[in-house]
């Protein structure tokens, strides 16, 4: 059911109950409640973003819905972006206002201090190690950047065209070829993504004869076209697979990693560094270009 309340007045709510300012947090330890007008404001920034998120990728707006593991999916998508202390308060503050508890999530941007990028030999020993579609879906993400959960949402480009309030540069896919398509990423934000022609062609050998409902880590997502899954299941298949080929693994977002890196040095065969990382962020879905530059260490 969806709330006509603001993300402001939803996190308020919420929070009604589980705040008690001017009281001793030192005599009410175990009230699982938060008596500190500091700690109270950064819950309910915490909630409005979470808000916000369920409102676009979710397609409701009831933050009192919540489940634990849609609170889950939004802290994945913020590891990303956010470094851990903000990860942590986050956390707390969905753990306090829904009464749950969620599992610990690493920032990526803390935790990236080194690369984790894959050579393509080791992406080709990988994918090998790999069964069914997941192996196709490894190359596919190692050459076109896509998440995880992203490959729940292709379509063809003459299906969806990318955002059109966003100014997408005409330089996106530069010294590449292949089939564009799109996929919908962070924010509910519809990019498109270029996948070399044979992997297009295994891809649309996948085709639903009509489109499917999946449900990821307590996230909705409305008519997949392709019989390839994706998400938690693909990720897991992936780090399987790393450390039988490898011996390690550092994860599959480790191949947006290899992807941000390779196309960086291709584009600045042509271009200035920072005309190639604006390229490149906007080809990730980011539209930030610092954010991309956690991607080339």
């Amino acid at each position: 059911m969806a709330s006509f309340r603001s993300s402001k007045g939803q996190a308020k709510k919420l929070l009604q109950d589980k705040v008690e300012l001017g009281v001793s947090r030192h005599q009410n330890k175990s009230d699982g409640k938060s008596h500190g007008s500091r700690t109270s404001n950064h819950y309910e920034d915490s909630l409005v973003i979470a808000a916000d998120w369920l409102k676009a990728n979710q397609n409701m707006t009831g933050l009192h819905h919540m489940t634990s593991d849609q609170a889950q999916a939004f802290l994945f998508d913020r590891a990303e972006y956010v470094g851990q202390k903000q990860l942590q308060n986050d956390k707390r503050a969905l753990e306090v206002a829904l009464s749950v508890k969620l599992d610990h999530v690493k920032s990526l941007s803390e935790t990236s201090l080194k690369s984790r990028a894959y050579t393509k030999d080791q992406v080709k020993l990988i994918s090998q190690a790999q069964r069914g579609h997941n192996s196709i879906l490894t190359e596919i993400s190692h050459e076109a950047g896509l998440r995880a959960h992203e490959f729940f949402t292709l379509r063809r480009l003459d299906e969806r065209g990318p955002a059109p309030y966003r100014d997408w540069s005409e330089n996106r896919f530069t010294g590449r070829s292949g089939i564009l398509y799109t996929v919908k990423g962070k924010g509910g934000l519809v990019r498109a993504v270029m996948i070399p022609f044979d992997l297009a062609a295994q891809l649309e050998k996948l085709r639903l004869d009509k489109p499917r409902d999946v449900y990821d880590r307590g996230v909705h997502y409305k008519q997949q076209c392709y019989d390839i899954g994706g998400g938690q299941s693909w990720s897991q298949s992936f780090s399987s697979a790393s450390k039988r080929a490898l011996g390690w693994s550092n994860g599959a977002h480790g191949l947006r990693f290899s992807y941000a890196q390779a196309r960086m040095d291709k584009l600045q065969n042509s271009m200035s560094y920072y005309e190639a990382l604006e390229i490149v962020s906007q080809e990730l879905g980011h539209f930030r270009p610092e954010i991309t530059k956690v991607y080339l260490r």
